[in-house]
């Protein structure tokens, strides 16, 4: 695995988390942006091949 795919991955690795919080936490802002984040990187790894395990 290459740098790339490995630090694409632990983005959303690490954005899912964030988003996971922010929605047991109640802050709905922060669930949009997350999921916005969540979405862009998932966008990206499609693009570029990498196979994100839902």
């Amino acid at each position: 695995m290459d740098a790339f795919t490995a630090g694409l991955l632990q983005r959303i690795r690490t954005t899912e988390s964030d988003l996971t919080r922010a929605r047991n936490e109640g802050d709905d802002f922060l669930v949009e942006v997350e999921q916005g984040e969540l979405d862009d990187l998932r966008r990206l790894a499609a693009e570029h091949g990498v196979e994100v395990n839902a």
